[in-house]
């Protein structure tokens, strides 16, 4: 395992992050709490130090099991945490987004919360969860400093949903220099990262990018096949079939990215990731300990060849020879979809 530092924050992140959202839920297929624990034992003696939460994932659920699983290694692991979601006062209706409060004494309540759950006296990285940019105010960036000076936190972050803030939000945080962003990134869902590429380098910030759902959902690790059914309840099965129909055809044009013996398409599509600088860690979704020793191991695996980046990219700006609607054309962001026309990106605002 390899490690880099989040922004200029000096805290350090191992390259493959544990992403706890499948520790206290059943958003990716039911297992028990013991199960929950061991795997994220599992995963930090497999040299995977950042562990990311957030304090609405089975209503602090999620934090109470990570602060039992990692009260012997506390200070050998980076612990993430989100706060922005009012999961205190409105019941969660299925997957649906429950009301956000950003207000800076809300925010500082939360924070406390949290620690007492994961039974730490600070967390390493502070994400604002879901916040849309008019959301982010100069109370709230003063809460963020003051939190950071009381040594409550060390660094700053913003997690962007799926469709629940985007371009503009990312770009806010990178031009205040938040310490990270993170974001759905993919081989196969590029936009956006390749937007924030761009402001880190016209800008010149330090801040890191996190993505997760590196295999985008399934596809690229192979453990949603055409004859694969999804459970009930499983967040996978909210992406449309024509989502993964296309997805299916563009992973066999990527197959060139496996090696036998050296490198799997799961470990390549992590691997295309870390081949960007701004990228401080990648957070994979783990089912089981065999997702841990393949996944981890990305860290590890031969680097992506120029050649091979630069095929990717040309497969991407063809959308892989495929002309068919995907089903994933609609976003919804913070400004009515304007930052999203106005970066040119081929995609529509949802009403």
């Amino acid at each position: 395992m390899h490690y880099r530092e989040l922004g200029d924050s000096g805290v350090e992140v191992s390259e493959i992050g544990f992403g706890a959202w499948v520790v206290g839920t059943d958003w990716w297929g039911d297992r028990s709490e013991d199960d929950a624990i061991e795997m994220v034992q599992y995963a930090v003696d497999q040299g995977i130090t950042y562990i990311d939460t957030g304090d609405v994932y089975g209503h602090g659920r999620s934090e109470e099991l990570l602060g039992e699983a990692l009260a012997d290694v506390r200070e050998e692991v980076t612990l993430a945490t989100k706060v922005g979601y009012d999961f205190y006062n409105n019941p969660q209706a299925g997957h649906g987004e429950l009301p956000k409060e950003m207000d800076p004494d809300y925010l500082r309540e939360a924070v406390e919360q949290s620690l007492e759950r994961l039974d730490v006296e600070y967390v390493d990285v502070l994400q604002l969860h879901n916040a849309d940019v008019d959301e982010i105010t100069p109370d709230v960036l003063e809460l963020l400093d003051e939190l950071e000076e009381e040594g409550l936190i060390r660094a700053t972050g913003l997690a962007l949903g799926p469709s629940i803030g985007w371009l503009a939000e990312g770009d806010f945080a990178i031009e205040q220099e938040f310490d990270s962003v993170q974001l759905v990134w993919n081989v196969l869902e590029q936009e956006v990262g390749n937007h924030f590429l761009e402001t880190i380098e016209r800008t010149g910030s330090s801040t890191s990018l996190i993505p997760r759902v590196p295999h985008s959902s399934g596809i690229l690790n192979e453990q949603v096949t055409p004859e694969t059914e999804l459970g009930e309840g499983d967040h996978r099965g909210f992406r449309p079939d024509a989502w993964y129909e296309t997805g299916w055809e563009k992973l066999e044009a990527l197959r060139f990215l496996e090696r036998d013996d050296e490198r799997t398409m799961g470990q390549a599509s992590i691997a295309w990731l870390l081949a960007h600088d701004p990228v401080a860690s990648v957070t994979p979704t783990f089912r089981t300990k065999a997702d841990i020793d393949e996944w981890a191991a990305a860290s590890d695996v031969p680097k992506l060849s120029q050649d091979e980046l630069d095929r990717v990219a040309e497969l991407y700006a063809a959308d892989f020879g495929i002309d068919r609607d995907d089903g994933m054309d609609s976003l919804r962001s913070s400004v009515d979809g304007d930052d999203i026309v106005n970066a040119g990106l081929d995609k529509l605002a949802a009403d």
